[in-house]
């Protein structure tokens, strides 16, 4: 999947640009200018997802960008963590068994998993894979 939804920007009565996303309505975010509220509106959804982990609900799948929209993507890591952590639902498998499989501790499989813990691109990829998962990384134009 890749973790990039669309968000919607509307002017605001200061002036400035509220941010918000369809498919992930906990994200509203806005800025004095579009580049700021580009940035905040990232973090945002980084956040708002974030909130899905820790409640132990499953990531919503982006839509694809209406007339007026425009795709924001979810950091790099942040984005291997929702694929790990998505991966582990559809198996129905907990840290403990992603542990066993990596030959790691249960605590630092946790990491793994955990949005808000910083954790090395390549150890995400290692996951995925003992998980049956590859990693792809897209780079386009902006």
């Amino acid at each position: 999947m890749i973790y990039a939804y669309p968000c919607e920007f509307t002017s605001d009565e200061d002036g400035g640009l509220v941010a918000v996303f369809p498919d992930v309505p906990q994200a509203i975010t806005g800025g004095s200018d579009l580049a700021e509220a580009r940035t905040m509106a990232e973090d945002a959804l980084a956040t708002a997802l974030a909130g899905y982990v820790h409640a132990q609900r499953d990531i919503p799948t982006p839509s694809q960008p209406g007339a007026g929209q425009e795709l924001i993507a979810v950091p790099t890591v942040a984005a291997a963590k929702l694929a790990l952590y998505s991966a582990m639902r559809a198996q129905r498998i907990g840290s403990g068994e992603l542990a066993s499989r990596l030959g790691i501790s249960n605590a630092a499989a946790q990491k793994l998993i955990d949005p808000e813990h910083s954790s090395p691109i390549n150890q995400l990829q290692k996951a995925l894979l003992a998980l049956g998962h590859s990693l792809v990384v897209e780079v386009t134009a902006v």
